[in-house]
């Protein structure tokens, strides 16, 4: 079981071999690292799952290698346009997942002796703009990076890219940690080539999914792929993609994600709590559990996951009003 999603092993991976599995999208779900949050989000499981998958077939037009099989519906598995009706349930092939020794921090020496089918222990983040509450203007504010770690000679809120830029941080530790370039190729086990090559294929999604959510008045601010290496080294997409909990969207400048539930807890105690002591040994169990949403929030949230998948995929899977409608509610609540 993940925070947000569990998975049904069908046939375990072998170092040789990739396995099968189920991935069961849940309606819990997760910010800041700190796990299941005390709510569930109805439908919430579902319209990734869809979103996902549809994403999934769209990288697939392009050439794109991913690890997406299809849906499941009434046990059987079919393609995007063949499903009747909602599910939340993916099959995909399943990589090894080999961890990091945790000594002296991270040892990720074993990354360099697989010959394959692994998760590569990374997370791509592609930038194509810079929100307010962007990651990187913290790191920036901190000295921890600089704008011309990025080709650029200044990085500001609000600012919009003239070409995307590719950020890391790690998958596998108990805090993401984020990376420099050279530190990411370090610890992922691919070759300089292989490197070169997962830059180019994480461009090359957030241009898929740019193009896509632009039809619907979507802006695609920022998102986060992860990758793994199949038996034969080939790299390919792996988890979900394209979905608001991976990417940030925006709609006529407001945001329609993830960061809506991060936004409501940043104005919390938990929140302050959670600044201090994140990182730390035991960081979960100091802070706290954190609150509840107010029910408000919590059907709207789920109202905007359902309008967010049935615009995106171009099929009207849920019963609720169209995003700009559910947009104007949320502002309506939330400022």
């Amino acid at each position: 079981m993940g925070s947000v999603k569990d998975l049904i092993v069908i046939e375990e991976p072998k170092e040789d071999k990739m396995g099968f599995a189920d991935f069961v999208f849940s309606d819990r779900y997760s910010v800041f690292d700190y796990g299941v949050m005390p709510d569930l989000i109805e439908h919430k499981g579902e319209s990734l799952c869809l979103i996902s998958a549809y994403f999934f077939e769209k990288l697939e037009d392009y050439g794109i290698k991913t690890h997406y099989i299809g849906l499941v519906e009434n046990g059987k598995v079919k393609r995007f346009d063949e499903i009747s009706k909602p599910t939340n349930v993916m099959r995909v092939k399943l990589a090894r997942v080999v961890k990091p020794e945790k000594k002296n921090g991270y040892d990720y020496s074993v990354f360099r002796k697989l010959k394959g089918n692994f998760l590569i222990p990374l997370e791509v983040i592609y930038r194509n703009s810079i929100p307010k509450g962007s990651s990187l203007l913290r790191r920036i504010k901190e000295g921890k990076v600089k704008p011309e770690d990025f080709g650029l000679k200044e990085i500001v809120e609000g600012m919009k890219l003239e070409k995307p830029i590719i950020d890391f941080s790690t998958k596998l530790e108990d805090v993401d940690r984020y990376l420099s370039h050279g530190e990411a190729k370090e610890i992922s086990g691919l070759s300089d080539e292989e490197f070169e090559r997962l830059k180019e294929i994480a461009l090359k999604v957030d241009e898929i999914i740019t193009s896509e959510v632009s039809k619907v008045g979507l802006e695609n601010e920022d998102g986060k792929i992860e990758f793994a290496l199949d038996e034969f080294r080939n790299i390919i997409v792996v988890d979900a993609v394209g979905t608001p909990d991976e990417c940030r969207f925006s709609y006529e400048g407001f945001d329609v994600s993830k960061e809506l539930l991060r936004e409501y807890y940043r104005k919390t105690e938990w929140y302050e709590r959670l600044k201090e002591v994140k990182g730390k040994p035991n960081w979960r169990d100091i802070v706290g559990e954190p609150p509840k949403l107010s029910e408000n929030v919590r059907i709207l949230a789920s109202k905007l996951y359902m309008a967010l998948c049935n615009e995106i995929t171009g099929k009207k899977f849920f019963d609720v009003p169209k995003l700009g409608e559910v947009v104007k509610e949320i502002k309506e609540v939330i400022r």
